[in-house]
């Protein structure tokens, strides 16, 4: 995109073109409105411009961050949890089954199964499979190293598989994955 120096009307303009739908997107997976989506959309830039000079070549990721950071930060002022949007069927099958394979697992299982993890999980998954970021991409966004993000994600996956298995994760077993995750 250029040296930082250069990023003037014409820089913000292109990355505006370019990224506005995938931070609607963001957004609208996990808010319940449209409207609020478009809102936390125009802030995520209204920082890109402000913050010209730190976002990088391959900015999706950074923006992403932003609008993460945005979004705790609004769910902290408010004190209560925040409205997340339901999983749509569409959602699951482009995740799920690109190919357009069979459905072995119905909707209902992968929304319950979801529901049982942790916002952090949650959050991993989707950075990985919604919005279809490498584990160093996602780590950016999460604000840690690879090496975490990629421990994250294969411990959200396996508690997914547990969850969708209806098999409850031994007691010890929960009890170690939640000191670490503390840690």
């Amino acid at each position: 995109m250029g040296p930082p120096e250069k990023r003037g009307e014409g820089w913000f303009t292109s990355l505006y073109a370019t990224e506005y739908a995938h931070i609607v997107k963001y957004g609208l997976r996990r808010l319940a409105d449209e409207d609020a989506s478009a809102e936390l959309a125009q802030e995520v830039f209204v920082v890109a411009w402000r913050r010209r000079g730190e976002v990088p070549d391959r900015s999706l990721p950074w923006l992403y961050g932003v609008a993460r950071r945005l979004l705790a930060n609004q769910w902290r002022s408010r004190r209560s949890a925040p409205a997340m949007q339901s999983i749509t069927d569409a959602d699951l099958d482009r995740v799920a089954h690109p190919s357009g394979a069979d459905v072995t697992v119905g909707v209902a299982d992968v929304r319950a199964a979801l529901a049982t993890l942790g916002d952090l999980d949650q959050e991993v998954l989707r950075l990985i499979g919604w919005e279809e970021l490498t584990v160093a991409e996602a780590a950016q966004v999460l604000g840690c190293t690879r090496a975490t993000a990629a421990v994250r994600l294969h411990r959200a996956r396996r508690r997914l598989t547990e969850a969708m298995s209806g098999q409850p994760a031994s007691p010890r077993r929960a009890v170690l994955a939640s000191i670490r995750e503390d840690l």
